[in-house]
């Protein structure tokens, strides 16, 4: 199960210019959400956010990265929303009793408020239409009350979803979520229910609601909703546990950041695989596994071909305090770049968190310095050695989270530093391991001596990787316990009960084994050729024949080859077409 958030600015009746106005976006969150409920929250947006891009979607596909086309998705793909407000429920509420755009709203009705469901119901006109003055009232009445004190935009909007794959709830066990939502991000706590904000939950189809609730508290003192997003994930975590339904992640910010749906669509427009966000991303790990300095970091960043633009402190010009990245060619409408924050791609790509994975860290060979043969294999090796110790390590510690959570999270370095040199199926695999690798919540983990040693293989594999690119038997040994430590990591978060990212881990460790097949392969193949051309060196091929010889049957004469004429190198002109005498 899965929840939404978004509070779609709603027009009154009395004016349609007013809903063609600037809603404003007051912060954003990420969260998952399934397709059928990006549609709906999208739908009860689009009657007041016209063209407004606060819904956006992306397939999650193996590599944890999102999708790469803007059009229709499966209904398990997960999508992302913006935590909106809007000014007035009066047009969300007419909305969630309407038809919808595709006729989809089926009985809608109240299964929870601040009153009972019965006295929230708004009654039918002769016409046969709802008449909500008296809901819309009774839900304005408290901010009305409070009067400049109120704030700006109060309308709260909440969606709650089920799988596909999830049983029917009840009308009174959806309400009991809602109740549970309310309570948990305190704007309705059990017991308060006069003296809280005022708020109600309807259903219009059966797997799921929607709940709306006005942020302003009838005994006139200011609603508490901080970090809202997260008390909802919360109630929908135990709902599942309470009515064994499908289990989602933990909204506990170790997924990246991911592509918006108008990236993707304008990745789509201009032919890219990818989003730029993505791209980034990738570029930005990467040179954060092989820099040891901040200096090296930037400037591996410029050689990659990627754009970069540091932010100065305002009280010390001469201090940078953040960056921002670029690609070539991505510009907006007016023609400037789209920068991304290192903290936008992903919560440990921030330059003081990358301050922290470069202290003390030992300089690592220059890109420019030529490495023979012997000394690639040995950084392979040196690196495949790290990787066995760390994997262990994490299974021989796996119930102290202070030792085990740096391996975890360097092991992410050396994945990124192996894709640069190794090909596609290892970054599928970088990518999609970095969720497993994170910490929740943003936390840097301690150093510990086996994190180290990963972080200082990865600057080493590096400055291998602009060396060479030849597969070697070195390079698939490190693939294959880099598979073993992705498998240990993902015991290691399933004993945490983090099944998200045991399933990220799971993922990194299938792309491993898949690119250790393929680099085995091609030396088979390559051997093969050799030894064919070894044995036509053995027996030549035999030569024209001889001119006494016939030439088939029926042919007895000799026929002498006639010798060709000299020809000028070069293109030739074009020959004669049609009968020649």
């Amino acid at each position: 199960m899965v929840g939404a958030q978004s509070g779609p600015r709603v027009a009154g009746a009395r004016s349609r210019r007013r809903s063609r106005q600037s809603a404003g976006r007051v912060r954003s969150v990420r969260f998952g959400l399934t397709e059928g409920e990006y549609r709906e929250v999208g739908a009860a947006a689009g009657p007041a956010f016209r063209g407004s891009r606060s819904v956006r979607d992306g397939k999650l596909t193996e590599s944890g990265a999102p999708g790469r086309r803007g059009g229709s998705r499966a209904e398990a793909s997960s999508v992302i929303g913006k935590v909106l407000r809007g000014e007035r429920p009066a047009g969300l509420i007419r909305y969630l009793y309407g038809p919808g755009k595709r006729e989809e709203h089926l009985d809608p009705h109240i299964v929870a408020g601040w009153r009972h469901p019965a006295e929230l119901e708004p009654p039918l006109r002769p016409d046969g239409r709802r008449d909500f003055r008296r809901l819309n009232g009774l839900l304005s009445q408290p901010d009305a009350a409070l009067g400049p004190r109120g704030l700006s935009k109060p309308v709260w909007h909440c969606a709650v979803r089920a799988a596909p794959e999830d049983r029917m709830l009840s009308d009174v066990e959806w309400g009991r979520l809602a109740r549970d939502i309310m309570h948990r991000t305190w704007l309705s706590p059990y017991g308060q229910d006069d003296e809280a904000v005022r708020w109600v939950a309807i259903r219009h189809a059966d797997d799921h609601i929607h709940i709306v609730g006005m942020l302003a508290r009838q005994d006139g003192t200011p609603p508490r909703f901080w970090n809202d997003y997260f008390r909802v994930r919360e109630a929908c975590r135990a709902a599942e546990e309470r009515y064994g339904l499908q289990r989602t992640a933990p909204g506990d910010r170790t997924a990246g950041r991911r592509p918006t749906r108008a990236e993707h669509e304008k990745a789509r427009r201009h032919g890219r695989p990818e989003a730029p966000r993505v791209t980034l991303r990738r570029a930005v790990s990467t040179a954060a596994a092989g820099a040891a300095s901040e200096e090296e970091f930037f400037a591996r960043l410029r050689e990659a071909g990627v754009l970069v633009r540091t932010r100065l402190s305002t009280r010390d010009p001469g201090q940078v305090t953040g960056y921002a990245v670029a690609l070539a060619g991505d510009t907006t409408r007016a023609g400037g770049s789209v920068w991304f924050g290192g903290g936008k791609l992903a919560a440990d790509l921030s330059l003081p968190k990358l301050r922290c994975r470069w202290d003390g860290a030992p300089a690592a060979p220059q890109p420019g310095n030529r490495l023979t043969a012997e000394e690639r294999n040995a950084i392979w090796e040196h690196a495949a050695r790290a990787a066995q110790e760390a994997s262990d390590q994490i299974r021989s510690a796996a119930g102290d989270p202070a030792v085990v959570s740096d391996a975890a999270w360097a092991a992410s370095d050396t994945l990124h530093a192996a894709a640069s040199a190794l090909g596609s199926r290892v970054v599928r695999a970088a990518d999609s391991y970095a969720r497993a690798a994170r910490v929740p919540y943003a936390r840097i983990p301690r150093p510990t001596p086996t994190g180290n040693g990963l972080r200082q293989a990865a600057r080493l594999l590096s400055a291998a990787a602009f060396a060479g690119h030849d597969p070697v038997l070195a390079q698939i040994a490190l693939i294959g316990r880099l598979a073993a430590l992705a498998e240990a990591v993902a015991e290691l978060r399933e004993i945490q009960q983090r099944a998200a990212q045991a399933a990220a881990a799971r993922h990194a460790a299938g792309h491993l084994h898949a690119a250790a097949g393929t680099c085995q392969a091609r030396p088979a193949r390559a051997r093969a050729r050799t030894a064919a051309r070894l044995a036509a060196l053995g027996f030549p091929a035999p030569g024209p024949p001889h001119p006494s010889a016939p030439r088939g049957p029926g042919r007895s004469e000799s026929v002498r080859a006639a010798p060709q004429p000299w020809r000028r190198p070069g293109p030739q002109p074009p020959r004669p077409r049609g009968p020649t005498r």
